[in-house]
């Protein structure tokens, strides 16, 4: 499986699905709503076929936007993965 791929079963594993293709077939976009117990609610991934990155997108509060990149998929998956046990109740 290739990289751009793997970036978008981890992004539906987590629940995303396609918004929207653009740059000429270049960039997928990829969104979800989560729960409104969830903060972090606006969340959004683009996968690069030029860069064979992916970037999440998600705001905390509305007007503060955060991003962070992802080289592979592995990366991401574990990202995901700490972020939930941060979130989890205790």
């Amino acid at each position: 499986m290739g990289r751009l791929q793997s970036f978008q079963v981890v992004a539906w594993q987590r629940g995303f699905s396609q918004i929207n293709e653009a740059g000429g077939g270049t960039v997928l976009w990829l969104g979800r709503k989560a729960p409104d117990t969830v903060r972090e609610t606006h969340q959004r991934i683009c996968i690069d076929s030029l860069t064979k990155s992916a970037t999440v997108y998600w705001m905390t509060v509305p007007g503060d936007l955060k991003s962070k990149t992802f080289r592979d998929a592995p990366a991401l998956q574990e990202w995901f993965e700490l972020r939930l046990e941060m979130t989890a109740p205790r």
